[in-house]
């Protein structure tokens, strides 16, 4: 790791970022990583506990990684519109622009669904894309025509409201959310009676979002950048404490998106997001280290796509002789649990992909190749 010098302000890292947030591109870079390791094992039989989702209530650092993701979206919300605003953009231009992103997400991600079997009467309609679409179209509107009071109190409204409507039975087919995917998509559902990216939980989901707002804002507001990282800390810390609290009485649970794992995960995210713009932004400890964050951060949801499709692609290849094994588990068999073993494995398959992508993705990124939603 190496220091740039103050007088490089515009150095090493403005470079690789074209003058944005170092700090944030690396964040989501991180954490789109992350998404690629947990979803492409080398065998889902063989996956280390820390890499699998809990299996209800509770949580593991794998239940970290998407709602770090819609916490980023809404941090990057103040910073895509507030110099717009400042001009005197007309917000419902603004908006526009946002249902449009939104419509696009939603389509990649009912695309990936679809793609190659296109049983659009058949397959599951939610999904990680989708819910960012819909979360990021309601926040950005919150942010574009509601005050900094009127969005404290829909993160109230909404955990609070969540917390009341789905109290009581929490069970994976009997809470409400459930319950309700079932009446409006019958067994088209992730587990084919429950859903992760339900409709009814988008909603706590929204408060992720928003709180990531209330982030961005905090790093435009002129402070110093020690005390913009201090203020993160402690913001961060507060939510753990909430989040933990509020598990006593309403578990943290990703699949529900409870009301205590939105506090919880956002404080995390502010944790490290603020050790990660105290190193980068604040002290400028900047080196080679940085680059692949800031790399898949730049070209975070192609990357998630692409990624997505060429597993589905492995999946469907067949390979390896009389068995006719998917060229997936082909690979996994003889180029790594050969030598590492299931579990070992499983994992240096899931690094070899995101290795990879990042090969793939470093040429583009060198050339000012970004891939804009």
């Amino acid at each position: 790791m190496e220091r740039d010098p103050a007088a490089g302000r515009q150095g090493r890292v403005t470079e690789i970022t074209g003058g944005r947030v170092a700090s944030l591109d690396a964040f989501r870079g991180l954490t789109i990583a992350a998404m690629i390791l947990v979803n492409n094992p080398g065998s889902w039989a063989y996956v280390y506990a820390p890499l699998a989702h809990a299996e209800w209530h509770g949580w593991t650092p794998t239940d970290l990684i998407f709602p770090y993701f819609l916490f980023i979206v809404g941090v990057a919300i103040p910073f895509s519109f507030s110099r717009r605003l400042a001009e005197g953009t007309d917000r419902g231009l603004l908006f526009g622009h946002v249902v449009r992103r939104s419509l696009i997400l939603v389509g990649l991600g009912l695309a990936m669904r679809a793609v190659p079997d296109f049983d659009l009467f058949e397959m599951r309609l939610y999904g990680v894309l989708q819910r960012i679409g819909l979360v990021y179209c309601a926040a950005a509107a919150l942010y574009l025509w509601g005050s900094v009071r009127v969005r404290r109190a829909a993160v109230g409204a909404l955990l609070l409201g969540y917390w009341a409507l789905v109290a009581g039975d929490l069970s994976p087919d009997g809470n409400l959310g459930a319950r309700l995917d079932r009446l409006i998509m019958g067994d088209r559902l992730w587990q084919g009676t429950w859903d992760p990216e339900g409709l009814l939980s988008t909603l706590p989901a929204i408060a992720t979002c928003l709180l990531g707002i209330f982030c961005g804002e905090g790093l435009r507001s002129g402070r110093s950048g020690g005390a913009i990282s201090r203020h993160m800390w402690v913001a961060g810390a507060v939510l753990v404490v909430l989040g933990l609290a509020w598990d006593l009485v309403f578990p943290i649970n990703k699949n529900l998106w409870s009301s205590s794992y939105v506090l919880f995960t956002a404080g995390t995210a502010l944790l490290l997001f603020g050790a990660m713009y105290w190193v980068i932004d604040v002290k400028r400890l900047r080196g080679g280290w940085l680059t692949p964050l800031v790399v898949y951060g730049m070209n975070s949801i192609a990357v998630f796509v692409a990624s997505g499709m060429f597993a589905k692609m492995l999946a469907r290849i067949p390979a390896g002789g009389g068995e006719a094994l998917p060229l997936s588990a082909w690979l996994y068999e003889n180029a790594f649990r050969s030598w590492a073993g299931d579990y070992g494995g499983s994992l240096a398959f899931a690094l070899a992909q995101v290795l990879f992508w990042l090969g793939l993705m470093w040429p583009l990124h060198r050339r000012g190749v970004h891939i804009k939603i």
